[in-house]
């Protein structure tokens, strides 16, 4: 793409993806041979947007309310079903959990007594939906409307909840940022987005808090270097990953040099990275280079899984074996009270 930095700002997500990054979803991944037992299978939902009623703060959204429950159903009930032929065929497997990757609650970026009111009910409904309902373990991290300035309501009640994990690989300092295997393969939760290069020093927009000196230090402490690797942020990295001149980075989500130092820590793994923010599904290649490339890590941008403003949502259901990464879609056109496999499946070499 070659807009310049300001109209690249201007774009939506969704307008830029749509631009570049469907095009990027053609980006042939390295094949996968199919039948081999999965090493870790799970599901990746984010921006599920837990929104409480503005006028009656202890009350949630009824399309929040319903929609966020109904997604619990539908992971609940899918392991054990069939997959399409189209998306592949076979069962679901009884997954080792769910990987939210951000955006949990709509107004953890808001300030003032309504809003405070507002996180509460929505911190609450979360809970009760992913931390009871939800038959299976959910691994969650901070995105843009939960703690964009890395203060607040989420960070307090997220470091508590990480704190009080068992079974964890590692644990950053501030609670937010934590490690753990499935299967063999080794997963960390990197929050909202991935810095800081402390080399270059200018203000960022977003709070990384900490979360590259994390994964440098779990990855040299708990891994292998051969070893897969699993990683989860919030924010799209495509769009901050070539640096502009005469540029104010503090109004970009991502600071470019933040992005390369993320891209040089893993360029030489066997990785695979999946996040949200954009509510629109895109699959890549990602070289830190360019925004379009043939060759690099595997990305996975899942769509919005349960976002208060309208009934189309999907998530990612992955598969891990000794042979790669199979990923398939499954989605929603009315709040989940159906649902369906998209026909298509992606595969990586992991």
């Amino acid at each position: 793409m070659t807009a310049t930095p300001v109209a690249l700002n201007r774009l939506s997500r969704r307008t830029f993806l749509q631009q570049a990054g469907l095009a990027l979803a053609g980006a042939a991944l390295p094949a996968y041979a199919a039948g081999s037992a999965p090493l870790a299978s799970f599901f990746v939902v984010g921006d599920t947007h837990f929104l409480a009623d503005k006028t009656e703060p202890g009350r949630m959204n009824p399309n929040s309310a319903a929609y966020t429950h109904r997604l619990v159903d539908t992971l609940n009930r899918l392991p054990g079903t069939e997959i399409s032929g189209e998306a592949g065929g076979g069962k679901v497997a009884v997954p080792n959990g769910v990987l939210h990757v951000g955006d949990i609650i709509d107004t953890g970026d808001k300030t003032g007594p309504t809003p405070a009111a507002m996180q509460r009910t929505e911190w609450a409904a979360y809970l009760a939906e992913f931390g009871t309902r939800l038959r299976h373990p959910v691994m969650e991290i901070t995105g843009n409307h939960d703690a964009p300035h890395g203060t607040g309501f989420m960070v307090e009640h997220l470091a508590a909840r990480q704190r009080a994990r068992k079974n964890l690989q590692a644990i950053s300092p501030n609670g937010l940022h934590y490690s753990w295997d499935w299967g063999g393969v080794h997963f960390a939760a990197l929050g909202l987005i991935v810095g800081t290069d402390a080399s270059v020093n200018r203000k960022r927009r977003y709070a990384a808090m900490d979360s590259l000196a994390f994964l440098k230090e779990d990855l040299a402490a708990n891994t292998t270097k051969d070893q897969p690797l699993v990683l989860m942020h919030h924010v799209d990295m495509a769009r901050y990953t070539v640096a502009k001149p005469d540029t104010d980075y503090t109004k970009w989500e991502w600071d470019p040099a933040d992005v390369q130092a993320f891209h040089s820590v893993i360029k030489d793994r066997r990785v695979a990275i999946f996040y949200g923010h954009t509510h629109v599904r895109n699959v890549f290649r990602w070289d830190g280079h360019s925004t379009k490339a043939d060759r690099g890590v595997a990305v996975f941008n899942v769509d919005n899984a349960a976002h208060f403003s309208g009934p189309a949502q999907a998530f990612f259901h992955v598969e891990v074996s000794g042979d790669g990464l199979l990923v398939r879609e499954y989605e929603t056109t009315d709040g989940w009270q159906t649902g369906h496999w998209t026909p298509q499946t992606w595969k990586a070499e992991l």
